[in-house]
């Protein structure tokens, strides 16, 4: 049976049920909820790990099938990509494979375009579990060298492989993330209905993100308790985020804060919670040691919340020139400089609203969406 020319099957493992959507399913989404209305002479069959939300047949074009095993652990990404996935592969033979969270399947010989959001495991391997690890140090490269063309969500990372796998630049397309058209400035009425409900009305520093080692809030609860015991500012610190993994030695540092009272760990927040929080911010406090592109800066530019950023990975560029305060992420006085400069220095906020706004400017999922078909093209062009 001869691959079908208008057949495009994809990993949608990271479409969870209830609409709990991070890094990678927010790409997953995005892009592909606009790929299937643009272009509905194709038919995208979805493969789930488990039972999907409905919300994620997007059109009619969408055929939704769910292979077990549910691909959450090392031993069954083995059982899903190289069993239920290939098998489901040979029997189909669409054109091309699109996996949108850096794995993929090495038994078959459908095309692949794989979507990298990272190597930070290959930087930091001590953030993530031992068998995990193992898992993404054998299989990784043989993905990535797997795949007719692989996507990176940045420059960075497009550096990052052809550095630590010898990947050629010719088999990587950059394709960035964006913010939702939800993200924009408030009003200052909306803006203190927020602070009502989230800070007592205080001014607050806000951070988003899953709470992992990578996302060093260790050392940003330790720059904010610095920056309270130094200035006596009103100011709150707002976490915004689920636990994750290895989030223990975050609780140790918030119990031995001097300021801890003024730390808000919210949990995961809805949509709409996020949009109003960002808005209302006195400014987004994102300082990972590592990222492949970092979604949060660009939620905060188009909300016109001041960023500061680590001056690491992808980070400067995601932000943009002037678009930040760059900071050190391994250096706490770094930071509660940063955190001082903008809590007190109001020119320097408007000043980096505007730059953020004009940057967040050059990020648009519709143009993400477009860049992905066209990568997805050139992979069934060259298959036929």
């Amino acid at each position: 049976m001869p691959p079908s020319p208008l057949n495009i099957a994809v990993n949608t493992r990271f479409l969870l049920p209830g609409g709990a959507l991070e890094g990678i399913g927010r790409f997953t989404y995005e892009t592909l909820s606009r790929l299937v209305h643009q272009h509905p002479e194709y038919t995208f069959h979805f493969l789930f790990d488990r039972p999907y939300d409905a919300r994620y047949v997007f059109a009619a074009n969408v055929v939704p099938h769910v292979l077990a095993p549910p691909a959450r652990h090392p031993l069954l990404f083995v059982a899903w990509f190289e069993g239920a996935v290939a098998a489901w592969l040979r029997r189909h033979k669409p054109a091309v494979f699109l996996s949108t969270d850096g794995f993929t399947t090495l038994a078959t010989s459908v095309p692949r375009v794989t979507v990298v959001h990272d190597l930070a495991f290959e930087h930091f391997p001590q953030d993530v579990g031992w068998l995990v690890r193992r898992y993404y140090h054998f299989f990784m490269p043989r993905f990535v060298w797997a795949s007719a063309r692989v996507v990176a969500v940045s420059e960075a990372t497009k550096q990052d492989l052809m550095r630590t796998y010898g990947l050629a630049a010719d088999r990587i397309r950059v394709i960035y993330n964006a913010p939702g058209g939800n993200f924009a400035p408030q009003t200052a009425i909306e803006q203190a209905a927020t602070r009502a409900k989230f800070s007592q009305n205080q001014p607050y520093i806000l951070f988003v993100g899953a709470l992992q080692p990578r996302k060093n809030l260790v050392n940003l609860l330790r720059a904010f308790d610095a920056f309270k015991t130094r200035t006596g500012s009103a100011t709150q610190l707002l976490i915004a985020g689920r636990q994750a993994w290895k989030a223990s030695p975050i609780f140790e540092v918030y119990q031995q804060m001097r300021h801890r009272e003024a730390v808000q760990l919210t949990g995961r927040v809805s949509d709409a919670e996020l949009v109003q929080l960002y808005a209302a911010a006195r400014g987004c406090a994102y300082v990972p040691y590592f990222e492949g592109f970092g979604i949060p800066i660009v939620e905060a530019q188009a909300s016109g919340c001041p960023v500061i950023t680590s001056n690491v990975s992808s980070m400067p560029e995601v932000a943009g020139p002037g678009g930040a305060l760059l900071v050190n992420p391994f250096d706490v006085a770094d930071i509660s400089e940063a955190l001082e400069q903008l809590d007190t220095n109001p020119e320097l906020r408007q000043r980096l609203i505007a730059r953020g706004l004009e940057n967040v400017q050059r990020f648009s999922w519709e143009r993400s969406a477009e860049q992905l078909w066209s990568c997805l093209e050139e992979v069934a062009k060259l298959a036929t």
